[in-house]
């Protein structure tokens, strides 16, 4: 599902039943498989090399992890207080009528909507009761007659779910387990649709029955391997989808859920370019579709009989510069969930007069997280709103009121003065590039206190601004937060992203600096108490930041970076290289693009020079980023700054430290609660080390300031 995109994995457990296609449409990876030639393929250092260069690693952090024990120790006990007052303060729910299931602490609940009383719950399935203590809820879909419900379970060490099918009642007993699945919907209330994967990849959807006579049988399969297919429900269960996605390409099958046993029937031929998702309303379809110009979002629709291009209709287009994040169907409106320049709001479309109401929401949201409504006739539609030190909070909108509510929820007992402030920085070619600010009101001298930047910038995805308790923690401890929204990511819609991917990438580098440079000339923070974090593909414009301006950090901490993009293109047995030449082009059939990988290519570009200190975690068992690249990327940093500290030795030079911390258990995307609760606490204890001159985590940990 998931490519090098660590900034926006999802959370250990996914709202339930909130999430349509296109909201995943940029992160489906259709993943190539590995070629029979890989395990004969050579590499650039041989198989004892690496091993004794993987022991010497670990050999090396183990050494070096003492020095942060301490304040690892501190901050792990601050967060594990935060947690309980957020973990609850607002997981997402399916309401069925009267009924709500709802999941916490691996355990799925059944409540009735209207009960005042939280303990008069009804547990339906646990995790630790079924033998799965080792993984997480991913995602739940209820049986339209409540009969039947279908979870996915993940462990922090796979890729892959298992999906078990719990048949509910008195006494919920486990009707079936399936292996190797991605995503699932009931067509019926006893026919299950699924997707299966391998290899990171989706090709085949299979039905599987649960009346008297169970079978099971593969209804699709996908030929092309750049496409990734998934399975989705209509809101009012008319029709399921199975849409088989490109980067850039789209072509959706529909399944009538009142036959559910009949041949699949195709909506749209694939058209290159042109990307489409479906939904049903009163026997027509509404197209979200990128056909037309500009080659942005737009609402369409189209009779179920001829549901053919020609004869799709413009119901709204977007306003330019706007994210899609999310669209709800009800039965007489529909309400997109948008963001244009960092800010969230809501277009309200009546069917009715097919007018549009526009709904601003708090200036502190960064984040939707859609509730489930399985029901489309209702005249409620509930979501929630969180940002990276806001826990999430619970909003209705009622379409006969015509008002958003907030709902109640408790109050999280720390400093709630947070100021939210947005910037937009002028880039090299004058482009606005949007950054969000945090930072506690309180704060005086803010060029003196440290700040965090985040960055991101590819493949269409937005830079993750949902809650995180150490996002919260560090605001209380005196620190600015600044979020780049730079082109390659998706904030302000698909052109967005265009204009920051394959030849444009230096555009989205060229925003990260405008963006920091901004930052300190308005008296956030300076460089030397300035540090840079990103996870994953963001890693490789903050690899190329710290080749190519070094001076305006002190600090980098990367998750998973991928950070040697050339040598990784060049591997066509590698699970992602064929599908992310969208992305970064293809080096392999055009010496243009090769030179141009290499032109900002974090690995190739490193020299000897002044580097700020790097804290690097990957993980042994990564599918995505592989470990070799990381590794050599952290070998030829240290000879680099080694090199340049001998060339400039002076007493009391500074000298950079580059770590490397490898995990033998987690993966690219998920981790347990406790799992991350050690990285972040590692990652800010060394942080705290390397600005400890304004960091008060490091003053109230130091004795001497006891």
């Amino acid at each position: 599902m998931l490519d090098r995109s660590g900034s926006i994995c999802t959370p250990k457990t996914l709202p339930p039943g909130s999430i349509l296609p296109w909201r995943f449409f940029s992160c489906k990876e259709g993943t190539k498989i590995p070629s029979k030639r890989k395990q004969n393929t050579p590499i650039t250092t041989s198989q004892l090399l690496y091993k004794n260069l993987l022991k010497s690693e670990q050999e090396n952090w183990n050494d070096i992890s003492a020095r942060y024990k301490a304040m690892t120790k501190r901050i792990k006990k601050k967060l594990e207080e935060l947690h309980k007052y957020t973990f609850s303060s607002g997981s997402p729910r399916i309401r069925f009528g009267e009924n709500v299931y709802f999941e916490e602490n691996g355990c799925i609940f059944l409540s009735k909507a209207d009960d005042a009383d939280e303990g008069n719950v009804d547990i339906l399935f646990s995790t630790e009761d079924c033998g799965f203590s080792d993984a997480f809820i991913q995602r739940i879909r209820i049986s339209p007659d409540q009969r039947y419900m279908a979870i996915s379970l993940k462990s922090e060490n796979s890729e892959e779910a298992t999906c078990v099918i719990m048949k509910l009642g008195c006494f919920p007993v486990v009707q079936k387990v399936i292996p190797n699945v991605f995503n699932f919907e009931w067509a019926t209330n006893d026919v299950l649709y699924y997707t299966s994967q391998k290899n990171l990849k989706c090709q085949n959807v299979f039905m599987t029955t649960f009346t008297n006579q169970k079978h099971t049988k593969l209804v699709y399969t996908e030929q092309d391997a750049r496409f990734f297919v998934d399975i989705h429900c209509t809101k009012d269960r008319r029709f399921l989808t199975i849409n088989s996605n490109s980067k850039t390409t789209s072509e959706v099958w529909l399944v009538d859920c009142r036959h559910p046993f009949k041949l699949p029937a195709l909506v749209q031929a694939r058209t290159k370019g042109v990307i489409y998702h479906i939904e049903h309303r009163n026997d027509e379809l509404y197209i979200l579709t990128t056909y037309g110009q500009p080659a942005e979002y737009k609402l369409m629709k189209a009779p179920v009989a001829s549901s053919g291009m020609e004869n799709w209709q413009l119901v709204y287009a977007l306003e330019e510069k706007t994210k899609l994040v999310d669209l709800e169907m009800f039965s007489d409106h529909c309400i997109m969930f948008l963001k244009n320049a960092g800010r969230l709001y809501l277009n309200v479309i009546s069917f009715d007069s097919y007018s549009v109401q526009s709904i601003k929401l708090p200036m502190w949201a960064c984040e939707f997280e859609l509730e489930s409504h399985p029901e489309h006739t209702t005249s409620t539609c509930y979501f929630q709103l969180t940002s990276p030190v806001h826990p999430p909070k619970r909003f209705a909108y009622s379409f006969k009121e015509n008002n958003l509510i907030e709902q109640a929820v408790q109050e999280v007992p720390i400093i709630t003065n947070c100021h939210t402030t947005r910037l937009l920085a002028k880039s090299k070619d004058e482009t606005l590039v949007p950054i969000t600010v945090f930072h506690n009101v309180n704060s005086k001298e803010l060029h003196r206190k440290p700040l965090l930047v985040h960055v991101y910038g590819a493949y269409g995805i937005d830079l993750n601004m949902s809650f995180k308790e150490e996002k919260l923690m560090l605001i209380e401890e005196g620190w600015i937060l600044a979020y780049c929204h730079v082109r390659g990511g998706g904030e302000l819609g698909l052109s967005w992203h265009k204009d920051g991917c394959q030849h444009n990438k230096f555009k989205g580098l060229h925003d990260l600096k405008a963006c920091i440079m901004l930052l300190h000339e308005l008296g956030f923070s300076q460089p030397k108490y300035t540090a840079l974090a990103a996870a994953s593909a963001g890693g490789v414009l903050a690899g190329a930041l710290c080749n190519t301006d070094p001076e305006l950090l002190r600090a980098v901490v990367l998750q998973a970076p991928f950070v040697d993009v050339l040598n990784t293109m060049m591997k066509t047995y590698l699970p992602l290289t064929i599908e992310e030449r969208e992305e970064w082009g293809n080096p392999l059939a055009d010496e243009k693009c090769m030179k141009y990988i290499k032109s900002y290519c974090p690995y190739q570009n490193i020299k000897p020079q002044y580097y700020p200190s790097v804290f690097i975690t990957a993980y042994e068992n990564d599918q995505r980023i592989p470990l070799a690249g990381v590794l050599r990327y952290v070998q030829k940093l240290r000879k680099a700054v080694l090199d340049h500290a001998s060339r400039t030795s002076e007493k009391g030079n500074w000298i950079p430290s580059i770590i490397l911390d490898i995990q033998a258990t987690g993966s690219h995307c998920d981790s347990s609660w406790e799992e991350s609760l050690n990285e972040v606490a590692r990652h800010l204890a060394f942080l705290n080390k390397e600005l400890e001159e304004v960091c008060s985590l490091q003053h109230h940990t130091n004795p001497a300031n006891s």
